[in-house]
């Protein structure tokens, strides 16, 4: 009956500490679709949300660390259970830097509309970018709740899609700052924007990686693409 208790507090751990992770998870989206408002039209409130968001997301991993740390000390868990809490922890390190991306973001277009140029840019790829990088956020932190491997091999797959848009907006903006010398700086500004963006692809995709690694216990991390779905699709 006492290991019987023990098993469920720990699960229950477990669960509080997942329930944690993916809070983490709503509010780094959150700032993303800000981020996005951002692009289309420049709000200084917006810009608010995002760095108070990011300070919200900086106490969430020290407590969601102190937390790992205390069941670890606590528990002593082996196996599967020692394998999900460090993934885990590794996962909130990704979305804490995806809120420090979110935020760099946010500060390039708030110099971008104190410029006042940012009329002489097309902003489509860069909204692709970071409508591409919302999307695999969002389906990662979905593919996680359901501990879904084979959708957590296709985020790592899409990642290349992102990184494709950021090299098109790259190609797009070389040729305006060819064009027009005088936009170098805020062309600077959306390459930077477009780089963070591609970098929250980035994040995502390691977090994918980490969900193999919990459910499989294979480390899929630079390995070929074909080698890890083959590891992500294993009974």
């Amino acid at each position: 009956m006492q290991n019987k208790h023990l098993s469920s507090a720990f699960d229950a751990a477990l669960i509080a500490l997942s329930t944690h992770l993916l809070e983490m998870g709503g509010i780094v989206e959150r700032q993303i679709e800000r981020c996005l408002q951002l692009i289309s039209r420049y709000e200084p409130t917006l810009v608010a949300d995002i760095r108070a968001s990011e300070r919200q997301l900086n106490v969430l991993e020290k407590s969601i660390d102190q937390e790992i740390q205390h069941i670890i000390a606590r528990r002593q868990p082996a196996a599967s259970d020692l394998r999900l809490l460090m993934a885990m922890s590794k996962c909130v390190t990704n979305l804490e830097r995806v809120g420090d991306e979110a935020r760099k973001i946010s500060k390039g277009m708030r110099r971008i509309s104190e410029s006042g140029d940012a009329a002489t840019f097309h902003a489509a790829e860069l909204k692709k970018c970071g409508e591409l990088a919302y999307l695999i956020l969002h389906r990662v932190l979905d593919a996680f709740a359901r501990m879904d491997t084979v959708s957590a091999a296709q985020i790592v797959r899409d990642d290349k899609v992102i990184d494709e848009a950021f090299r098109a907006l790259s190609r797009r903006l070389a040729m305006q700052m060819n064009a027009a010398p005088r936009t170098i700086p805020v062309a600077l500004e959306y390459l930077f924007i477009g780089k963070a963006f591609e970098r929250i692809g980035d994040h995502a995709k390691n977090i994918a990686e980490f969900l193999v690694f919990i459910v499989k216990g294979r480390d899929v991390r630079h390995i070929p693409l074909d080698e890890l779905e083959r590891a992500a699709f294993s009974d």
